[in-house]
């Protein structure tokens, strides 16, 4: 079954270690865990994000381009059972997510190149990658993994994560195995980007505990970090 979610606010920084522990502190006193995280409350994150030779997705991101969008195939914990093809569509600080779910077997062959069988799929975002992979030549072009430590307020649908040890490798054919080859794509190994996502609005109660001094929103994008290396 197709899922696709209303427009969200979506802010980002990059923070350093001990900005995470005080806030990580102060967030668990009000928020809680997501319930799929693991008994620490994190899990791993791998994703195969699609782009065409002129880099459409790169440089509409790059060149601030207002209403993008991107394609992605991701799982969670190297659980191969429970794969998400997405669309991420963001409109300035908004995005929207559509989702729909592949198999291991479909994977596989849209990774391969094998896409016929995509024209003719059950699901409507299925059928529009493949157009796009048609008429715009998306393909696979690198693949982005990191850890997300996640924690929710029901008030406003608040979300916010910290991702650490972000990580990447060009290549794609690694996606579906347990043991992916792939390097730091970022500067520092403790770099952490903090996203905070929210509907219509933000509790005030929110808004104090992921105050940093000096802490600016920035655009950050793991896929373009990742696309630094090629």
């Amino acid at each position: 079954m197709e899922q696709k979610q209303r427009y969200r606010h979506e802010l980002k920084y990059a923070i350093g270690y001990s900005d995470y522990v005080a806030m990580r502190n102060r967030l668990s006193l009000v928020m809680r865990k997501d319930p799929h995280a693991s008994r620490e409350g994190i899990y791993q994150i791998r994703s195969i994000y699609f782009d065409n030779a002129d880099d459409k997705a790169l440089r509409e991101k790059v060149d601030g381009i207002q209403k993008r969008e991107k394609f992605r195939i991701r799982y969670y914990n190297d659980d191969f059972s429970f794969i998400t093809l997405e669309k991420k569509i963001k409109h300035d600080k908004l995005c929207l997510k559509c989702s729909a779910r592949l198999t291991e077997e479909e994977c596989r062959k849209i990774l391969a190149g094998n896409i016929e069988f995509m024209r003719t799929h059950k699901s409507e975002l299925v059928k529009e990658l493949y157009a796009k992979m048609h008429y715009q030549y998306l393909k696979p072009r690198v693949l982005v993994s990191y850890i997300r430590e996640a924690y929710i307020y029901p008030a406003g649908n608040v979300r916010v994560t910290f991702d650490s040890k972000i990580r990447t490798s060009l290549f794609t054919k690694d996606f579906l195995t347990k043991k992916v080859v792939d390097i730091s794509a970022t500067d520092e190994p403790e770099d952490m980007i903090l996203e905070v996502k929210y509907d219509d609005f933000m509790p005030g109660i929110i808004q104090d505990l992921v105050q940093i001094p000096a802490l600016r929103q920035q655009s950050f994008s793991k896929y373009g970090a990742c696309r630094r290396f090629g």
